[in-house]
């Protein structure tokens, strides 16, 4: 990895954020830009130059915690934050054309009032972004282990390489679970994906358990103490994910760890 982009806001998943993204720099070498986007209501009319007039008390609070968290990590105070206005959509997909990684909370400035919904603008992000999207839980917390919940998709097939490359996953315990029937042909494809991330140097923990993947991941998550999920993101069309609900949304919505999402 080279750089990576940490969307910031009011909320109190910011500091979260930029603690991830510090702890995913020290492991990969990688740069960190932050980018705080203003909605356009939030910006207003008058502000022309958001860069150098930050007048609204939240956000002077937050740039002053991240100040603060600057002095701690050497990482972090090599950056200066960058403040946008506009759709948060567009502003990402501008940026992220020379980034590896988009790092974004799982909840934006309302999350004491909606603390069962995802942020409104994470799934947008999710489904649009061309990059693997990092998302934080509440606080910080080492991670030691991480698994890979993998469906044979190509997203989960994509996930899989990566981490049998990425430098952001070595040293770590790594568990590879397959929801669904123990058939010849899942069978197959779980030894091909161990197969690759022992080629890794990962020692694989791999498993097939029947069940609703929702619930099949989430309690796999609790028992074996995983501080680290990865999945593909949303398989299915974004009409039948209206209709039905998505295994992405429901993941990220109960697990309380963070979740990396691969398109």
């Amino acid at each position: 990895m080279e750089k990576l982009i940490a969307l910031v806001d009011g909320s109190v998943y910011s500091q979260s954020v930029c603690d991830h993204a510090a702890w995913i720099a020290e492991k990969t070498g990688a740069q960190i830009e932050r980018l705080h986007v203003l909605g356009r209501r939030q910006a207003g009319p008058v502000q022309s130059n958001l860069s150098g007039n930050i007048t609204l008390g939240a956000r002077t609070a937050l740039l002053n915690e991240l100040t603060e968290l600057d002095a701690q990590r050497a990482q972090l105070s090599q950056n200066i934050p960058r403040l946008r206005s506009g759709d948060i959509v567009e502003t990402v997909a501008e940026s992220e054309t020379d980034a590896d990684l988009i790092i974004v909370g799982k909840r934006g400035e309302a999350a004491d009032f909606a603390k069962l919904h995802l942020g409104s603008n994470l799934e947008r992000i999710a489904r649009s972004s061309t990059k693997p999207v990092f998302v934080t839980a509440r606080a910080f917390k080492p991670i030691k282990r991480f698994m890979i919940a993998y469906d044979g998709g190509t997203s989960a097939m994509k996930a899989v390489d990566h981490v049998a490359r990425s430098p952001l996953f070595s040293g770590l315990e790594c568990s590879l679970l397959m929801v669904g029937a123990e058939s010849e042909e899942n069978l197959k494809r779980l030894s091909n994906a161990q197969a690759t991330l022992e080629a890794g140097s990962f020692t694989v923990n791999a498993n097939i358990a029947p069940g609703q993947a929702e619930t099949v991941i989430s309690n796999a998550v609790e028992e074996q103490g995983i501080d680290l999920l990865v999945m593909g993101a949303y398989g299915h069309s974004r009409i039948r994910s209206l209709i039905i609900g998505s295994t992405t949304s429901e993941m990220v919505r109960l697990c309380k760890i963070p979740v990396i999402l691969f398109r």
